[in-house]
C-alpha cells in the first residue's frame, strides 16, 4: 500500500483509491451520495481531504456488516461540522445498528429454515409460506391466492373458464 507523505493534505482519487481499496467509481459514488466530498482543482480534478480515508473506511465497514448507504450517510450527517468518524462514533452507531441487524439475522434465519415450504409460484396459497406471507399477514384478510387484482375483462373470463373445464377453481388462475 503507498504511503502518503505527511506534507500532502489532499489526495487525488486515485491515491485515495489506492490507499483505501475502494475502486475509483466507488469513491466517485460515495461522492454523488453524500458520503464523502472533494473540491475540484482549476483543471476540474478532484481533490479529497486526508481525513477521506477513515470516512471511506467507515463506510466500506458499515456496508459489509448490512447497513444501506442511506443510514451511513444520516449517521455521517449527525456528526458535527461534517467531522470525520471517530472510534467512539463507531461504537455509538454500532450499537445503535446492532438490534437492525439481529433483526435482519433473524429473519434470514427464518427464511433459510423455511426455504424449501415455499412452492415459488408467488400465489401466496400455502397458509404458512414465510417467504411469500411472513406471519400469515394475508391470512387476516383474505384466503388463496385472491391477492392478485381481479379484472372483469375476457382475458379473466377465458382463464377461469380454462381452470374450471380443467376440474380446477378460479383460484387457480394465479399458478397457470
Amino acid at each position: 500500500m503507498p504511503q502518503i507523505p505527511e506534507k500532502i493534505h489532499e489526495l487525488t482519487v486515485g491515491q485515495l483509491a489506492a490507499r483505501s481499496g475502494a475502486a475509483v467509481s466507488a469513491l466517485h459514488f460515495y461522492e454523488s451520495k453524500g458520503l464523502i466530498s472533494s473540491r475540484r482543482t482549476s483543471g476540474n480534478q478532484r481533490r479529497y481531504s486526508r481525513d477521506a480515508l477513515r470516512r471511506v473506511a467507515f463506510v466500506r465497514a458499515a456496508q459489509r456488516v448490512g447497513i444501506p448507504l442511506a443510514t451511513i450517510r444520516e449517521a455521517l450527517a449527525e456528526l458535527p461540522e461534517g467531522r470525520t468518524p471517530t472510534e467512539d462514533d463507531w461504537a455509538r452507531l454500532s450499537e445503535a445498528w446492532r438490534s437492525e441487524l439481529d433483526e435482519r439475522i433473524k429473519q434470514l434465519n427464518r427464511l433459510r429454515d423455511h426455504l424449501t415450504d415455499c412452492i415459488g409460484c408467488g400465489c401466496l396459497s400455502l397458509d404458512t409460506c414465510v417467504l411469500s406471507n411472513p406471519d400469515d399477514v394475508f391470512g387476516e384478510r383474505l384466503t388463496g391466492s385472491r391477492l392478485m387484482v381481479e379484472r372483469r375483462d375476457s382475458t379473466t373470463t377465458r382463464r377461469r373458464t380454462a381452470a374450471t373445464s380443467r376440474g380446477r377453481g378460479p383460484e387457480a388462475e394465479c399458478c397457470d
